[in-house]
């Protein structure tokens, strides 16, 4: 699978506090806007994998509705052992449209 920018959103779809779910190419992530910024990270846990979608979001946090493991969206790090994280992506916005790098 070649690298590519990929649309995965309108950025009117995008609110604080809120994480968006999109599949680019069957690839489950979130997308975050925190602090003027918009953040795509993976919607899976690496504490057992669970969703992140129904997860609170504050500020540059987002943490695991199933055992309260906070990640931070910037970088995908575990805020409590930041060695331990999952993956984030490239975001771009332009033209009110939501790309993400594969």
């Amino acid at each position: 699978m070649a690298e590519s920018w990929i649309k995965v959103a309108d950025e009117g779809a995008l609110s604080d506090g809120r994480a968006l779910p999109v599949y680019p190419r069957g690839l489950g992530m979130l997308l975050v806007r925190a602090g003027g910024a918009v953040y795509a990270i993976a919607n899976r846990c690496a504490h057992m994998a669970c969703p992140l979608e129904g997860g609170a979001c504050e500020a540059f946090i987002i943490t695991c509705p199933c055992h309260d493991w906070r990640f931070d969206v910037r970088t995908g790090a575990f805020v409590e052992a930041p060695e331990i994280a999952v993956p984030t992506y490239p975001v771009r916005v332009t033209d009110g449209e939501v790309f993400v790098h594969l």
